[in-house]
């Protein structure tokens, strides 16, 4: 059987550097081609070191039309607004896609236009749900007959599994209040003032507080999932580690539920998935027992009753290259080409 030929457009960042990591020894893949707007002429091995002597390809500038050619499947690994033009540009080439960038996650223009601070180059796809979103765990029918798949955001993908056992049991309903801290990568591979290591090393700090991009993902999402009438407060937090997530969800729940009630809820949410691990035992999330690898740990813990609530803590750790990016971005590839999920993505990440 002949592998699936695949372009990488944007490969010169950690997203890119994650994607080639997993596709370069993906049985069914053969990685044909990778563009970029920056070290061109180089090796692969040149920019990401850790691929080094493992392929011949090189870094390309070419237009998305030629880009395609020839290509079974484009994943894009670019910035936000700059993706939407490209896909508008290669819709007619017939070439399937996986875009990691939010430009086709949202189903509303004016909700994107306000967390992504411009308006869409073509609100109308947006309307018509063009892309699947590729969030395997909620989504995986949909994906399954899908030719393009929009891959979740990493908070998105974090908070959302977190919440999701209440979401599908329809016990997730009014605010919900989240705190979630992000490892340095997840701002890309150029450093800023706010990124840059002696910065960052030892410090805590907020960014986006209440206005984060991807709360109206998060929303869009549980609401598909089987949430009701409820809000999200999300505070982002930079945190001094290079990879990996950890949320925590503050929701009521009605007082008569249980703990019994609860762990029932989340061993019947993730029966059979393949990278959520739901922790217990006296063990909470941990982003050490995930870092480098495509698994999710999910735990929660239930308060006392106040009045007719108590309160239900849901945590969630991940990394955010792998199952936050890259690593998602595969697996969603691979539910919708019919290949093993697990392909190429089953190994653990690294301990410690």
């Amino acid at each position: 059987m002949a592998r699936v030929k695949a372009v990488l457009i944007g490969g010169t960042g950690y997203g890119g550097a994650e994607i080639l990591r997993r596709l370069l020894f993906h049985p069914q893949v053969e990685v044909a081609r990778v563009t970029a707007a920056d070290n061109i002429g180089k090796k692969v091995g040149e920019v990401h070191f850790n691929l080094a002597g493992l392929t011949e390809l090189t870094f390309e500038e070419l237009p998305p039309v030629k880009a395609v050619q020839g290509m079974d499947v484009a994943f894009l690994a670019m910035p936000h607004k700059t993706t939407a033009k490209v896909v508008m540009d290669i819709l007619d080439s017939g070439v399937r896609i996986v875009d990691l960038s939010g430009d086709f996650r949202l189903r509303s223009a004016e909700q994107y236009a306000k967390y992504y601070g411009a308006e869409h180059p073509a609100p109308h796809k947006l309307v018509e749900g063009l892309f699947t979103y590729g969030l395997p765990e909620v989504n995986r029918e949909a994906i399954k007959k899908a030719r393009y798949v929009a891959s979740p955001g990493c908070f998105a993908t974090t908070i959302t599994l977190g919440l999701l056992p209440l979401a599908r049991a329809g016990m997730l309903t009014g605010p919900i209040h989240t705190v979630a801290a992000t490892g340095s990568s997840g701002s890309g591979a150029n450093p800023q003032l706010t990124t840059h290591h002696p910065l960052r090393a030892s410090n805590l700090r907020t960014y986006k507080p209440l206005e984060h991009q991807h709360i109206p993902e998060i929303l869009q999402t549980l609401h598909m999932a089987g949430a009701k009438d409820c809000s999200l407060e999300f505070v982002p937090v930079s945190a001094p580690l290079p990879r990996g997530i950890f949320s925590t969800s503050f929701v009521n729940v009605p007082a008569s539920v249980t703990s019994e009630q609860l762990a029932e809820v989340w061993k019947r949410c993730f029966a059979g998935e393949h990278f959520i691990r739901v922790v217990g035992g006296g063990r909470q999330p941990e982003v050490v027992a995930v870092a480098g690898g495509n698994y999710v740990e999910v735990g929660w813990a239930l308060g006392p009753v106040t009045g007719d609530t108590r309160r239900v803590v849901c945590f969630s750790a991940l990394d955010n290259l792998v199952k936050g990016g890259a690593g998602q971005a595969i697996q969603a590839f691979n539910v919708m080409m019919g290949f093993d999920e697990r392909t190429t993505l089953a190994e653990p990440g690294l301990w410690p």
